[in-house]
């Protein structure tokens, strides 16, 4: 390995201990936001460590910066997350308040990952049982206001929180159930809350 400036010792003590202290590596603006300097410059010192054999990443995926370490990636813990588990959706309260908190669940990778934000919720209900979500399952979520075709999503008309795989109409939402005893839910005004992620079983 060649020898690295003062700088981009920095950096790379500063990625390493951000590392070490969060399971997950930094991003490049949070390295940029640490020393005061621009983006551009975080790259800069990212692609030198890279070229003398500090660093490795992946450029398609976020938070992939990995110190080198006897020639190998340091392996790094797995990213962890506390994620809120809410309870009974009280009626009229935003989904994430306190009133429906009731407690948090830790879950790691695959389940959840780094820039994302989830919530859990309790299944109940056999309106999904086909796609293999079954009453007292838990669904973790991903927090997000938009969905695509096809995708299951939690979502909320009229207060009520529901489990359903979406579908956009002409002039309205269809939330499919994925069991023929159920009827499909169509409207107007529905409000997207997450997308789901993962299902948690335990038995």
């Amino acid at each position: 390995m060649r020898k690295i400036t003062e700088r981009q010792q920095e950096v790379l003590t500063f990625i390493s201990n951000y590392s070490e202290n969060n399971c997950y590596p930094p991003t490049v603006r949070e390295i940029s936001g640490h020393f005061g300097i621009s983006v551009r410059a975080v790259q800069d010192h990212i692609a030198a460590l890279q070229k003398k054999g500090f660093l490795t990443l992946c450029e398609k995926r976020p938070r992939s910066i990995r110190v080198i370490e006897d020639g190998k990636p340091r392996g790094s813990r797995p990213f962890f997350s506390k994620v809120p588990l809410l309870g009974t959706v009280a009626a009229g309260k935003p989904l994430l308040s306190e009133e429906n908190f009731d407690g948090y669940i830790n879950l790691t990778e695959p389940f959840v990952r780094p820039d994302k934000k989830y919530f859990a919720l309790r299944v109940r209900g056999q309106s999904m049982i086909n796609a293999g979500i079954l009453e007292g399952d838990l669904a973790i979520v991903e927090q997000q206001q938009t969905a695509e075709n096809g995708q299951i999503v939690v979502a909320v008309i009229d207060d009520a929180i529901t489990i359903k795989r979406y579908y956009k109409e002409a002039t309205r939402v269809r939330l499919q159930p994925e069991n023929p005893a159920f009827k499909a839910i169509y409207s107007q005004d529905v409000r997207i809350v997450g997308v789901l992620s993962n299902i948690v079983r335990t038995y």
